[in-house]
C-alpha cells in the first residue's frame, strides 16, 4: 500500500480537515531512518484502516515542516480535530510505532 504525499498547498484540506485520526510523516530522501520507517507505516495503514497515514516531504514543504516544528527526521505527528494530539520522533519498530498509536488504531 502506497501512502499519500500532501505538500503546504493540500495540507489543510488533507490533514487538518480529515474526520478521523491522521499520522503524518515529515520525511526528506536523504534521510536512511526516513527510509526505514516508509514500509513500516505502509504495513501500519493496511493493517489499521481506522487511521489515515500520509507523508509530507519536509524538505519541499518547509512552510509546514516549520509550522510543525519538524526539526528532527523522522518526525510523527498525529492530528486529530485540526489539532497535534502526539508526536513521535525517530524510526521504530512497527511494534513500538502500534503500540504509541493505540488510542487512535
Amino acid at each position: 500500500m502506497s501512502l499519500q504525499d500532501v505538500t503546504d498547498e493540500t495540507f489543510e484540506r488533507a490533514v487538518l480537515g480529515a474526520s478521523g485520526p491522521v499520522l503524518v510523516d515529515f520525511w526528506a530522501e536523504w534521510c536512511p531512518p526516513c527510509r526505514v520507517l516508509t514500509p513500516i507505516l505502509e504495513r501500519i495503514a493496511e493493517e489499521h484502516p481506522g487511521i489515515t497515514i500520509v507523508k509530507i516531504n519536509a524538505d519541499d514543504n518547509p512552510a509546514t515542516a516549520m509550522r510543525y516544528r519538524a526539526l528532527s527526521l523522522p518526525t510523527m505527528k498525529v492530528f486529530e480535530g485540526g489539532e497535534v494530539v502526539k508526536t513521535m520522533v525517530g524510526a521504530k519498530p512497527q511494534g513500538a510505532i502500534e503500540a504509541d498509536l493505540a488510542a487512535y488504531l
